[in-house]
């Protein structure tokens, strides 16, 4: 098979996978091709306004394991590649030197065994550091059930790894991919987990010390394809966060790629993507907003409103936190309300020093008043035009447009029935 054929079966397979972003790594590249930056990776900008690329490929689509989900699962019917390491590598660097690319994102389907499957990648990084001295941004994943001794090899030559979580529980992981467990998922993070912290600690005692996955670890998890609410996920997601500190949880809206009768119909079945998008808004108020999950959603709301933004949503649910003053409230308060983000709460804890704020202030500022001005006051003052408003009322001007019409999810509840 020609490299080209290769090329477009492998990276084609490898856009399923979502759990690769910006780096996270500053390494100058002051010897050998390429040098990482912190800003980003996979079409994302850098501070300095450059797009910054990664060849997204899979070392095989060879897959030992019949997952129902999967596209390369063993059973489907697909055109099936295999690179060697020194393929890999010379097309990698190839793209490199035409300036397309900046840094690799390599997944694998599990060859033979797990164990044989991080060989070839660990032969991959190994041409590309030591041989070649590329000094780009890698993305690994590890493979679940390899030798420890394996993966650990594998993060010393890459930059992040992850292990994709795949599913949100144990039942729909025994049910759709009966050939995988929680158990060898976990066991990994937990070793890189503890790679990073043993890695950190020995930079501190010596400068030169092998660095293992700098740019820390991430994960993926399919939406839709099984029954789990939103707030099952996001719990599983603040679990990972907290016990194996994880940089990110990818969300990834499942995609029918299959006829299986253990999964939705791919005649009827719409790709959530509007629900990714809720996911992506509330992990971002668990890393940054300080929010636990049993906040944002509780068992009478195990759903987000389509209609409506996390932050939005429990500020309509718990009135009895607002109005905040502008002028007097803290850190933690200020992020609380929709509209405002960490650093127009720092320019407001800067700029009232100064004097007091004003709404026409609270804007050149950077807050989003289209949102905010519900629930602030500045010197004791409401927004013009806001004092009145019954909560019903206050719903629909926060809303959102759905695209297409989405319907709320089974089993949702409207924040207030009686009223719409």
């Amino acid at each position: 098979m020609e490299l080209l054929e290769k090329l477009t079966i492998l990276a084609g397979a490898a856009k399923y996978d979502a759990a690769c972003t910006s780096s996270g790594v500053d390494r100058t590249g002051r010897r050998g091709l390429g040098s990482a930056l912190p800003a980003g990776c996979c079409h994302s900008f850098s501070a300095d306004g450059r797009c910054i690329s990664l060849l997204k490929v899979l070392m095989t689509n060879r897959c030992r394991y019949d997952c129902a989900y999967c596209v390369n699962r063993r059973s489907n019917d697909v055109p099936r590649a295999t690179f060697t390491p020194r393929e890999l590598c010379e097309l990698t660097l190839g793209f490199y030197r035409r300036n397309y690319i900046e840094g690799l994102f390599l997944s694998s389907a599990v060859l033979r065994d797990p164990d044989y499957t991080t060989e070839r990648m660990i032969a991959v990084l190994s041409l590309l550091r030591e041989s070649y001295g590329f000094g780009g941004y890698i993305h690994a994943k590890a493979i679940p059930g390899a030798d420890p001794l394996l993966t650990h090899r594998l993060g010393l030559l890459c930059d992040r790894l992850s292990v994709n979580i795949e599913l949100p529980s144990q039942r729909s992981l025994s049910l759709l991919a009966p050939d995988k467990t929680k158990e060898a998922i976990l066991a990994p993070m937990e070793q890189i987990r503890d790679g990073i912290a043993i890695s950190k600690q020995e930079l501190v005692q010596y400068r030169h010390a092998p660095k293992f996955a700098p740019a820390g670890q991430s994960t993926q998890m399919i939406v839709g394809a099984t029954p789990e609410s939103d707030l099952q996920i996001l719990r599983l997601s603040q679990g990972l966060y907290r016990r194996y500190r994880l940089k990110r949880v990818f969300y990834s809206a499942y995609m029918p790629v299959s006829d299986s009768k253990l999964l939705p119909a791919r005649q009827s079945f719409r790709p959530p993507l509007l629900r990714e998008h809720r996911l992506y808004q509330a992990d971002w108020l668990l890393r940054f907003y300080h929010f636990d999950a049993e906040e944002l959603l509780d068992e009478g709301h195990p759903h987000f409103d389509p209609r409506l933004d996390p932050k939005c949503c429990w500020a309509l649910r718990h009135p009895e936190y607002f109005p905040v003053e502008v002028n007097r409230a803290d850190y933690e308060a200020l992020l609380r309300v929709p509209g405002m983000g960490v650093i127009s709460a720092r320019r407001i804890l800067a700029a009232r020093r100064a004097g007091p704020l004003t709404f026409e202030g609270l804007k050149t500022l950077g807050v989003v008043l289209k949102r905010a001005q519900y629930f602030l006051t500045c010197s004791g003052r409401g927004a013009p035009g806001t004092a009145r408003l019954r909560p019903e009322d206050l719903f629909f001007r926060l809303a959102d447009p759905v695209p297409g019409g989405a319907k709320v999810l089974p089993g949702q509840l409207s924040l207030f029935p009686p009223a719409i």
